[in-house]
């Protein structure tokens, strides 16, 4: 069973909708044992850094999802959060990756915060990539990102390059929303599954 955590964050829904379109059993839920049982887990959300992670911390799980040791995917919201630190709101996270999320600053005409749409993917390495996914066009909505390390798996050009996806030990993440990419996002969703 896939659980999905359900928390206090918007754009989850579309997440257990894709899950549905590729007859998995995904549950929504934000009971502990559930999480702790499943063979894997989808961290997704769209929101705010401080807020979620007051929620979180509340509701006891950010403990639950430090404890974690089956493959996890945080989507977003999902992936920042993962993080060590984030400027939006100087909210420390759940200190998973050791990773900062910065803030985008424009420096030229053109360049709108949040970074909204379609944009490609570089630099990308196994297991959530094939080498067929360079230049892949995935579906991006943020106005903070995760700074590159050894932890990224992939990259994107937005302003300057940034983290598109993460992995530090079972967790995986993307900033970009596989749910909304159409075959490149399904085709990553099934390599998450597959682990």
């Amino acid at each position: 069973m896939i659980a999905v955590i359900d928390y206090n964050a918007g754009n989850i829904r579309s997440v257990m909708h894709a899950l549905e379109r590729l007859q998995v059993e995904a549950k929504l839920t934000a009971d502990a044992q559930q999480i702790r049982q499943a063979d894997k887990v989808i961290f997704p959300g769209v929101g705010q850094a401080a807020a979620t992670m007051q929620w979180l911390c509340d509701h006891q799980l950010d403990e639950v999802i430090r404890s974690l040791r089956q493959p996890v995917l945080g989507i977003c919201l999902g992936m920042q959060l993962l993080c060590h630190y984030s400027e939006e709101g100087d909210t420390p996270c759940l200190g998973i990756v050791p990773a900062k999320v910065k803030q985008f600053v424009p420096r030229a005409a053109g360049e709108k915060v949040p970074h909204m749409g379609w944009n490609t993917l570089e630099q990308v390495r196994a297991p959530l990539f094939a080498p067929s996914d360079e230049g892949q066009w995935m579906y991006f909505v943020h106005s903070y990102y995760v700074e590159t390390g050894p932890w990224t798996i992939a990259t994107t050009h937005y302003i300057h390059p940034f983290s598109a996806a993460i992995q530090h030990e079972n967790f995986f993440a993307t900033q970009f929303h596989p749910e909304k990419s159409g075959e490149a996002g399904t085709r990553l969703l099934q390599r998450f599954l597959a682990l």
